[in-house]
């Protein structure tokens, strides 16, 4: 297949070949900044959804201004290849942006996967996603499984420990 993490441009010329092959393309996106079974669960059902998944990942500039200081843990660079590696998983890119409005545009999936902490109505880009024609879904768990609840725990661990 080739490489795995691609910029938008790319990747953008890649999933035109994939549509022109028949392929539907199914995209989601997140911080993925500890890797837990909730972000699993997401990127197996959104697979499910289509031929070929695209994981975007937000940078860690953006990553800051959503999650606050300290945010993220691992680096953009570390986070795409560890989202590269699930089973499922076609290809990854790194957005700046604080919404995927701009990504969506430029790589017109025909799916648009979002998690389970969204509802078709709240989910920030759904007028774009519907511009392009890109079918919404929520998928993955109960929204029971939080990157800062795991560093919580590892925190509450460490302290514990004596660390």
């Amino acid at each position: 297949m080739g490489e795995v993490v691609l910029d938008r441009a790319a990747l953008a010329r890649r999933l035109d070949a994939h549509r022109r092959a028949g392929r539907r393309v199914v995209f989601t996106n997140g911080c993925f900044d500890l890797l837990h079974v909730g972000h699993t669960r997401l990127v197996e059902a959104a697979r499910r959804e289509g031929d070929v998944l695209v994981v975007a990942l937000n940078d860690d500039a953006s990553v800051r201004r959503l999650k606050g200081p300290g945010r993220p843990v691992q680096p953009e660079a570390e986070r795409a290849e560890l989202v590269a590696a699930l089973r499922g998983v076609d290809y990854v890119t790194v957005f700046h942006e604080d919404t995927v409005d701009a990504i969506l545009r430029a790589l017109r999936p025909d799916v648009h996967a979002k998690g389970t902490d969204y509802r078709a109505e709240t989910i920030p880009e759904r007028a774009t996603a519907e511009a392009i024609g890109a079918r919404i879904v929520i998928l993955g768990d109960p929204k029971d499984h939080a990157t800062r609840d795991l560093i919580s725990r590892i925190r509450a661990s460490a302290r514990a420990a004596g660390a």
